[in-house]
């Protein structure tokens, strides 16, 4: 029965760690209007669409709507203090991956720095530019990928951001898409930016 009992526990454990564990945090749009607000350019933030698309992806799904003006420090210490907490279970670091877009892309950042855990996945979303290297020098950690619109005016690439961090980045690989949809592209499940961070989170690195 003892035998038994440890089998099943080890097959417990073996389980949780194979679980793969998505942390998405959205735009600032959402905290401001919410899933039925629409913006007048970029139309509906499809944030269930977006979500939905990744658990069927096969992860488990961490995300939750914020509350106007979250403060985006005090957010990045609670995300990474759940981190934590997956990471006392026995998770594995290279199982867990933070995506961010935008203003949530900007809280992964701090996530990053917190953290300081090499092993860690992060897919930072329009969010870059020489105003955030210049005003807010965030060090980044671990695998990174970083994805920009070309027409949007608002999130660039992060290579400045990479070249700061040294070898603190593990891996990184940047993807620039052309849509044309400029900051709008994160509002909609795109495959050009969701399946690339898709791969990323699943450890296909190339």
């Amino acid at each position: 029965m003892r035998k038994l009992l440890l089998l099943v526990i080890m097959f417990l454990s073996l389980q949780a760690n194979a679980q793969r564990y998505l942390f998405f945090l959205h735009n600032a749009f959402l905290e401001l209007q919410g899933e039925s607000g629409v913006h007048p350019e970029y139309g509906k933030a499809e944030y269930s669409a977006i979500k939905d698309k990744f658990s069927k992806a096969g992860f488990v799904v961490i995300s939750e709507l914020r509350k106007r003006n979250t403060d985006a420090h005090e957010y990045a210490e609670k995300v990474s203090i759940q981190i934590d907490s997956l990471l006392k279970k026995g998770v594995n670091a290279k199982d867990i991956t933070v995506v961010g877009t935008s203003k949530g892309s900007y809280i992964a950042m701090c996530v990053s720095g917190l953290q300081k855990n090499k092993d860690l996945n992060f897919v930072f979303i329009a969010c870059c530019s020489d105003e955030l290297l210049v005003n807010d020098r965030l060090t980044f950690y671990g695998n990174v990928l970083s994805i920009f619109e070309e027409s949007d005016m608002l999130g660039h690439s992060c290579d400045a951001q990479r070249k700061h961090a040294g070898d603190k980045v593990v891996r990184y690989k940047e993807v620039e898409l052309h849509t044309g949809l400029k900051h709008g592209f994160l509002y909609k499940p795109m495959d050009e930016w969701m399946q690339p961070t898709i791969k990323w989170a699943k450890q296909d690195y190339k």
